[in-house]
């Protein structure tokens, strides 16, 4: 567990800290013994009101912004301030980082994303002779194998379990779409990315981002005049 969450930036860790990890997730329905166990704080749903379910289906370890006041000494707890920074960061770990063997490249922007990594990615894997993966709206690639795609950006650890793929047999890049809601939702904190590409922005994204509220702007001094 100590090499798993190395480099995560936790307020405190209680109770057993040597449990072995079997597998990650932040749905407590997935959770099997020896699961960690993140509660994230969605927008209609609480992790952390799952919490004590997890731990019942045979969590190990969990990770939360709240520790609850009932806590087993068997399992390990880790609060931290922001729960989707910390699945990012430990679905990377757990896939032993593989952002950082591949030159990847992350296309943002209202519109054309689907459409540049596509070309950068047929460019590079059929043009240039280069093996490339590409996680897209569409479709994710893994060099010439298809896999289907669930969300222009997947969740940290689909989208670490994709780029492992793509190292494992030889990918060299990777050219992703990231949209603003993944970013701001941390789905890739804790990538390293070599290059990115914003193609545009609309007023679809600037009332998302609150872009387009006047007080949102004086108070970040932004203008969009």
């Amino acid at each position: 567990m100590t090499d798993l969450i190395q480099g995560l930036t936790s307020i405190d860790v209680r109770g057993n800290m040597e449990r072995e990890i079997a597998s990650l997730s932040f749905d407590s329905r997935e959770i099997q013994q020896g699961s960690m166990y993140v509660a994230l704080k969605g927008l209609s749903v609480d992790g952390h009101r799952f919490i004590t379910s997890a731990v019942e289906a045979g969590a190990v370890c969990v990770v939360c912004e709240v520790l609850p006041e009932n806590r087993s000494e068997d399992v390990c707890w880790i609060h931290v301030e922001d729960s989707r920074k910390a699945i990012a960061w430990l679905a990377a770990s757990w896939y032993g980082h593989p952002s950082r063997e591949l030159k990847l490249v992350g296309v943002t922007g209202t519109n054309g994303k689907t459409t540049i990594a596509t070309l950068l990615y047929k460019v590079h894997n059929t043009g240039l002779g280069y093996k490339a993966g590409i996680l897209s709206t569409i479709e994710v690639r893994v060099h010439d194998e298809v896999f289907p795609a669930t969300h222009t950006t997947p969740d940290p650890i689909q989208l670490n379990a994709m780029l492992r793929k793509m190292v494992d047999v030889g990918c060299e890049f990777c050219f992703m779409e990231v949209s603003s809601h993944a970013a701001s939702q941390h789905r890739i904190f804790g990538l390293d990315f070599d290059g990115g590409i914003f193609t545009n922005l609309t007023h679809e994204h600037l009332d998302y981002h609150k872009i387009s509220d006047p007080t949102w702007r004086r108070k970040n001094h932004f203008s969009t005049d």
